[in-house]
């Protein structure tokens, strides 16, 4: 169905004609100007309750505007109104490219309108012939450019563009994956980050900093879909061929993309958004966008609000906060708290199971760590244990033994001391928040010993290594990580193909000792 909304192109009534050949009423159109009026019958088929006719008129269009953008039949500075134009001192020939550039203008906007086109083939057509326009007013600009630093790019199309695909009330996603194509164009991407930018300010300022799902999520697609280049020497691809001071002009410039690039994630990023959409700006924060800002630290403010959403997205803000702390020298004196509090018993049963004990490993690597820290990280652990299910026991067993393996200081945990005066209480404190004041390294792993009775043959079996001296090589958990219930079954089901059959049931003691008669006795395969 195409838009409601219908313009009067025609400024008189028109006979009705055929209009099956547009493409051919172009041609006609181009080869004479006295077919000009023609441009209305074109333009009335826009508006055609058939996605065909839509299509055929998309197309034909592109191919009239186009071709009047390089013979620059069309007015070119600021263009005067129609009647005054008719009723002026101009001469036939600026009439003309007058009347021309107020079809343009009306084709123009009815394009971007079917960019909210019910039917997607029509919506892609749409987008498809204004980036064409696009590219031929790049080349042939309409308008005298007052400043060098824009030099003859169409900057208001770009904007209307994009404030059409960022949609308040559909999703863009499918027609922002056909506009990825446009966006590897360098001069492209950079206009897009700045209209981004400016029509985030504009929409979230109107309604007041609310949260507009629909929007939003729009949005980070479009921004998600940007790759950044690296280094200088990729800026090569560029749908307006500059001809002079190439080097000034801001979008072939790495670090004005940057600079772009950074101003549009921190408007982004300093308005509220929906719980779902914090967990995907996290999942790409430290690959995709830390590495192109020029201040990463900026993200410090979105990152500790993200940390109090908690549960999962404060996990994942964590991860970006380690990035700011280990590569960028970021001074986060809570960052160990924050994680330690973050052990709770849902850790187990959430989405990210897997990623926070990968990246928990990560951030307890090293071994300048005080003992406190870690002790109470492994007697937190061993607390949570005993009511976790097998599959995350068997993370938690190795990753609590790692921790003990890197700092001996910690095997206090194990070998404690005997007194006259045991325990019969834990000291631990369990709702402690600061691991410096939880008691830990005055406790013991007893969680472990308690586990070597589980029911699970595999988890008695891992609880059972701490009755042994623990060996200098870490366990690799990477492997388990992703393991799950069923998986953990099927292994147990699945006989090994790895097991050695035996062959003799009494061991030869004489073999090598000589005599035949030792050989007649016993059969062994070699």
């Amino acid at each position: 169905m195409a838009p409601s909304k219908k313009r009067n192109v025609s400024s008189k009534p028109r006979a009705k004609e055929d209009k099956t050949d547009l493409l051919g009423m172009v041609d006609r159109l181009l080869e004479s100007r006295k077919h000009a009026n023609d441009v209305f019958d074109i333009l009335e088929s826009l508006q055609s309750d058939k996605d065909k006719d839509v299509i055929c008129a998309i197309n034909a269009c592109c191919k009239l505007f186009c071709t009047l953008l390089e013979r620059k039949d069309l007015f070119i500075g600021k263009l005067p109104g129609e009647d005054e134009a008719l009723n002026g001192e101009h001469s036939a020939e600026e009439k003309y490219k007058i009347f021309m550039r107020h079809r343009y203008n009306n084709c123009v906007e009815m394009m971007l309108e079917h960019l909210n086109h019910e039917t997607h083939e029509v919506k892609e057509n749409a987008l498809c012939c204004l980036m064409k326009f696009a590219a031929g007013q790049g080349k042939h600009p309409l308008e005298d450019l007052d400043w060098s630093e824009h030099f003859s790019f169409p900057r208001e199309l770009i904007q209307a563009v994009v404030q059409s695909l960022l949609s308040q009330t559909s999703d863009s996603s499918l027609m922002i994956s056909r506009f990825q194509e446009f966006l590897d164009m360098e001069d492209v991407r950079y206009y897009v980050m700045s209209s981004i930018r400016a029509n985030v300010a504009t929409v979230m300022e109107k309604n007041k900093g609310a949260v507009l799902p629909v929007y939003q999520g729009n949005v980070f697609t479009l921004m998600s879909n940007l790759n950044m280049p690296s280094q200088d020497s990729e800026l090569t691809n560029f749908m307006v061929k500059q001809e002079a001071k190439h080097e000034d002009w801001k979008a072939a410039k790495l670090h004005e993309h940057k600079r772009a690039f950074e101003r549009m994630w921190l408007g982004f990023l300093k308005y509220k958004l929906p719980n779902s959409m914090y967990k995907k700006v996290l999942v790409i924060l430290h690959d995709s966008i830390l590495p192109h800002m020029s201040k990463p630290t900026l993200m410090i403010d979105f990152l500790t609000a993200a940390y109090d959403v908690g549960g999962a997205i404060s996990l994942l803000a964590l991860n970006g906060l380690f990035v700011l702390i280990h590569q960028h020298n970021l001074d986060y004196p809570d960052f160990y708290k924050k994680l330690y509090n973050l052990l709770e018993p849902s850790v187990f049963h959430v989405k990210y199971t897997a990623r926070f004990f990968h990246l928990a490993n990560l951030f307890l690597s090293s071994s300048h760590l005080p003992v406190y820290l870690v002790a109470a990280f492994a007697k937190r652990l061993a607390r949570l244990a005993l009511t976790a299910p097998p599959t995350a026991l068997l993370i938690v067993l190795p990753f609590i033994y790692n921790l003990i393996r890197r700092h001996p200081s910690a095997r206090v945990l194990i070998h404690k001391p005997s007194s006259e005066n045991e325990l019969l209480e834990d000291p631990y404190v369990m709702e402690e928040e600061d691991p410096a004041l939880c008691h830990a390294l005055e406790s013991s792993l007893w969680e472990i010993k308690t586990l070597q009775k589980h029911y699970h043959p595999d988890v008695a079996k891992a609880a059972m290594l701490i009755n042994t001296p623990l060996s200098e090589q870490e366990d690799d958990i990477d492997e388990l990580l992703e393991m799950t219930a069923f998986e953990l079954m099927e292994r147990d089901l699945k006989p090994s193909s790895n097991q050695s059959v035996p062959m003799e049931f009494e061991i030869a003691t004489h073999l090598l000792k000589g005599g035949g008669e030792v050989l007649g006795q016993h059969f062994c395969l070699v």
